[in-house]
């Protein structure tokens, strides 16, 4: 057989162009709190109401979060990040027999309505084999209904330890129910209807649930170390916006959840969306509590009043917190046109169904937006003065740009894109990382193109409007060679708003660790030497970067 080899010929494989950077969602909003069910601190990404319905059981009078996500989805939202959190909730049992002994099954959901039955068979399993079982879970709508919800078939289970299909290995999967206690000698027996004539039947679930306690403050900010409350959004891929709605009807979160929400926001490149506090019943009341306003930060944003909904367990319209029904009127205008075009600068409307609790005057609107708190409106009007939407900065940003809620959303953006998209050069492979600097380099110069050609920037000339830097001085000359295999790989980006001087800059770094984005301080003293193309009107830029 003839060979390229053979034939004095050489095959090189061509590398294919690196895929483009994808524009990632603007307004995925994370909600914290309480839920009817569902699984516990575990983000839990929905698209709808009647996912949520499914996956947390819907409203629920005690939990204000129900209604939150009821107002995201009505007010235009799109996706949704839910962290169920708990106060001492008690997941229901049920028990098959077993010979003489028991096998306890135990919901992986704690809470009363949690309502599981599971059945036991020995189909297809061999006569002589009396160590093994099939067994079926499922989660039905109400107590002894027929109505299937999920369900979960686990066959040739084993009772034996150490079998690949043992009870406790094959369960551990399991997104309905795990095993509490020992398995059980001998294997459970079959279940049969209530006729004990065939091997239908069901074992249903008892009544030992419970639902916990009302959260407190110190539920919903959880652990780090066990990523819980909160900190729980770890595991999840990236959100743009965070919801901690009240934590009943009468009780507003703490400080404390505000400043740790905040804090978490800045490190994970989002905005939290603060409710007014329910004793703000007019302009005059939020103007005169905002002049003892702490939680100043570029990080969170505000919308007043509250607002009036159609409580659908009440039967009547209710004073509700906005937070949902913001974040679902941001993801609509971001679905009408991106975040820089003219139409971010007007004013917020709310969907039919849903008004404010009172009226804002013209003159205290202004007012309340030079204190960084944005206005709601049930209807436009021309006639109305236009104030740009602010960031609850008010004067504290570390930027003056940050007081703006549109420069400040589409920074948060452009990193998150970044961000995720670059992350193909911690696992590049080894042969294929010459020249991986270069690849992200002009992988990011394409995605700041394809913003300015819309328009992100508004700037005269490209080169004004952004830079890349991915060399030497980002990257060693071993790990630019070898990637991020050699420790940590770094990227430094720049853009400016408006066309102006003052660029924001960034250093993003890859490593094993995981991935990172700072804001960086740079001196302009020496950036023509290596990327004059990019910057040609600045004349140097430092090497050195601190952050700020």
């Amino acid at each position: 057989m003839a060979t390229p080899s053979s034939l004095g010929l050489q095959v090189q494989e061509e590398r294919g162009p690196d895929p483009p950077i994808a524009r990632l969602s603007t307004a995925r909003t994370a909600f914290v709190g309480r839920t009817l069910r569902g699984p516990v601190n575990r983000p839990t990404l929905i698209k709808n109401f009647a996912e949520f319905q499914h996956a947390f059981g819907g409203l629920w009078q005690p939990s204000t979060l129900g209604y939150a996500v009821e107002h995201f989805f009505d007010n235009g939202g799109r996706e949704a990040l839910i962290v169920r959190v708990v106060n001492g909730a008690r997941s229901t049992t049920l028990t098959l027999n077993a010979g003489g002994a028991k096998m306890t099954l135990q919901a992986l959901s704690p809470g009363t309505r949690e309502f599981l039955r599971a059945s036991v068979d020995y189909d297809n399993i061999p006569a002589d084999d009396a160590t093994r079982f099939n067994l079926t879970v499922q989660r039905v709508r109400v107590p002894g209904g027929s109505h299937v919800e999920d369900q979960e078939i686990f066959p040739g289970l084993s009772i034996v330890p150490g079998d690949a299909r043992h009870v406790p290995v094959v369960l551990a999967r399991s997104e309905l129910i795990q095993l509490a206690g020992d398995v059980p000698a001998q294997r459970p027996d079959r279940t049969v209807d209530a006729g004990g004539n065939r091997a239908a039947g069901y074992v249903s679930s008892g009544a030992d649930g419970d639902d916990g306690a009302p959260l407190t403050d110190y539920d919903l900010i959880g652990s780090e170390i066990d990523r819980t409350g909160i900190f729980a959004l770890q595991n999840a891929d990236y959100f743009n916006l965070l919801c901690v709605p009240p934590l009943s009807r009468e009780q507003d979160v703490g400080p404390s959840v505000l400043w740790v929400a905040a804090r978490y926001c800045k490190e994970h490149r989002a905005l939290l969306i603060v409710d007014p506090p329910s004793g703000w019943h007019t302009a005059d009341d939020a103007l005169l509590a905002m002049r003892d306003w702490t939680c100043a930060t570029e990080d969170a944003l505000m919308y007043f009043p509250r607002i009036l909904a159609h409580d659908k367990l009440r039967g009547h319209f209710e004073s509700f917190a906005p937070c949902g029904a913001v974040a679902g009127m941001l993801a609509r205008t971001d679905e009408a046109s991106p975040l820089w075009a003219p139409a971010k600068l007007e004013e917020a409307v709310l969907r039919p169904g849903y008004r404010p609790t009172c009226l804002v005057a013209e003159d205290r609107r202004v007012l309340l937006a030079l204190r960084g708190v944005n206005t709601l409106q049930a209807v436009r009007s021309v006639a109305r003065i236009g104030v740009k939407p602010r960031t609850l900065a008010a004067g504290a940003a570390g930027a003056a740009d940050w007081q703006s809620l549109t420069a400040r959303r589409l920074a948060l953006f452009i990193l998150n894109s970044v961000e995720c998209g670059t992350r193909w050069a911690l696992t590049a492979e080894a042969e294929a990382q010459l020249g991986v600097a270069e690849r992200v380099a002009a992988q990011v110069r394409i995605f700041f193109e394809g913003l300015y050609e819309s328009g992100a920037f508004a700037a005269r000339r490209m080169e004004e409007a952004f830079f890349v830097v991915c060399d030497r001085r980002i990257n060693t000359a071993a790990s630019t060679a070898a990637g991020a295999h050699a420790g940590e790989f770094r990227l430094l980006i720049g853009f400016t708003f408006r066309g102006r001087a003052d660029f924001h800059s960034f250093r993003i770094s890859h490593s094993a660790a995981g991935s990172k984005v700072q804001p960086v301080t740079l001196n302009r003293l020496s950036l023509a030497e290596y990327c004059p193309e990019e910057l040609e009107w600045v004349n140097r830029l430092a090497s050195q970067l601190d952050p700020p």
